[in-house]
Parts: structure tokens; sequence; C-alpha cells
């Protein structure tokens, strides 16, 4: 993979720290949910050598700004899509969304289809359905019910770590890899590192519109927003995740009019992580 030509692109809450590498084809812009920050691609990159890629961390993420303020605003995360794609003056990009940047990948193509070139959907959701969870730790910062809680638990360093290690498990089968995703991007969000400050702020301001923002995809679900959709979709499942698991693939999948749908069969929440090879295959197929 080329060295990345790094932008620092402007929008009214904070600048956004972006990675471009140069390549052939469309661009091919991915973008993370919460916990964790763009580093989920990491493995993914080398396999996507000679494309033209790009990967950014939403503001308050990765080594993005801090300088927003919360709560989160209503389209915000999409308008810091918007600020990536005519910033590097992206034309007709394929949008991937992993976790929770697919509602915003998804909101995005569904406002502005002519900008869209494909839409990948990694282990996502958008909207309710019959088999979906959310880990219990995105949960307990989710609902305001638990904020005292949520407080407590982000308070305290140990049990935190306690916290941060069980949600790990579930979403990694197998035995704890100490060079993982989780080390690799969901620590550094809520202790720092290489020279960042945490992102809790933004962690729990971003978990704290979860509920909202499943009832405002809903809303476009009924109006048929998605059925109506005439860009390309591919859902892609790691089949392994507990939590937004095959059936959930399944459902997002029918929301469209057409959309294909592959499976990462020895891959769970990350598959970018856990296949990347099978996952370039993907993205770069016509």
């Amino acid at each position: 993979m080329s060295s990345a030509i790094e932008h620092r692109i402007e929008t009214a809450k904070g600048h956004l720290c972006v990675d471009e590498y140069r390549g052939a084809g469309p661009a091919i812009l991915m973008t993370h949910g919460y916990p964790d920050d763009s580093r989920i691609y990491r493995r993914l990159l080398p396999e996507l050598a000679g494309r033209h890629v790009v990967t950014f961390d939403f503001l308050g993420y990765g080594r993005s700004g801090r300088e927003a303020t919360w709560p989160l605003g209503p389209g915000q995360r999409e308008s810091e899509l918007a600020a990536v794609i005519d910033g590097l003056g992206l034309d007709r990009p394929v949008l991937v969304g992993h976790d929770s940047g697919g509602p915003v990948v998804t909101n995005y193509t569904l406002s502005n289809p002519e900008r869209v070139g494909r839409l990948v959907l990694l282990n996502t959701y958008f909207g309710q359905s019959p088999t979906l969870a959310f880990p219990e730790f995105i949960r307990l910062l989710a609902d305001p019910a638990f904020t005292p809680l949520a407080d407590a638990v982000v308070a305290d360093p140990k049990i935190l770590g306690w916290m941060l290690n069980f949600t790990d498990r579930r979403l990694n089968p197998g035995p704890a890899d100490p060079d993982g995703v989780g080390a690799t991007a969901i620590l550094p969000q809520f202790y720092g590192g290489a020279g960042q400050p945490d992102s809790i702020a933004s962690v729990r301001a971003w978990t704290a519109e979860l509920f909202t923002d499943i009832g405002l995809q809903e809303a476009r679900i009924a109006a048929g927003d998605l059925a109506k959709l005439d860009v390309p979709v591919v859902v892609a499942f790691g089949a392994h995740d507990p939590f937004f698991n095959p059936g959930v693939a399944t459902h997002l999948q029918s929301l469209f009019e057409r959309a294909e749908r592959h499976t990462f069969q020895d891959a769970a929440h990350w598959p970018q992580w856990d296949q990347p090879a099978d996952v370039a295959a993907v993205l770069t197929s016509v």
C-alpha cells in the first residue's frame, strides 16, 4: 500500500483527520462506528494496494479533533461524511459502513443517491430487526435510565477495563488477541494513546442517540426510502457476530429492492480484520 496522504478537513464543529491512498478506480471510502476508529481497516488496507482508498476518523475519535461540543446534533455524522467527500472532490465513491457507521453511509446515500457509486454494509444495521442485539456495554451507555451507572463505570479505569474486555470477548469468540482490533482501535478511545486524548465524550454522545436514531431509521424504512434506492447495495457480514448476526443481514438485505449478499464464514464482528482478502474482493468487484 502506498503511503497515506494526510488531509485535515475543517468542519463547523472541528477538524477531521483523513487518510487518502491514491490509486485506480473510484474511491473506496470506509467509515467506522463506535467505539473504534479508522484503524479497524488496518489489515484490509494492504489488500487494497493500487486502489483509491480513503479512511477517516469521525469527530472526537482517533486523530480527529476534540473541538466539538456535545450532544450530537441531528445529521452530524452525515455532515462529517459529506465534508470528506466534498473536501476531496470524490466522484461517486464506494461507501463502506461498518457497525454504527452503516446508518451514516445509508442515510447519506438515501439523501444523495446521485453522488454514490455503491453502498457496502459490513456487520451493521438500519432500524429494528427481529434478531438485532447490541453489546451490553453499548446498551448501558445508550439508555438514559442507566446514566449514573454508566458514569461510574467509565470513571473507574479498572471496572471500565473489565467491561471492555468482557465486550471484546463477546464480539470476538476465541482466544484473546493482545494485538487484535480491540487493543488497536477500541482501547485508545477510552484511555487515549499515541499523543491523542481519549474519545469518551464522543462515545457517550453518539451512543446516547442510538434509540432515537433507530426510530428515525424506521421512519425512512416505512416511507419506502430504502426500497426505492437506485444504487447498488452489498450486504456483507461476518457469520459469527453474536449481535449483528446473519438474521440482521437477511433483514437488512430485504429492505432494498436489490442487494447482493456475502457471508464471511470465518469472521465475526470485524470481517475486514478477520478476512481482509475476502472483504477486499467484495469491495473491488464490479
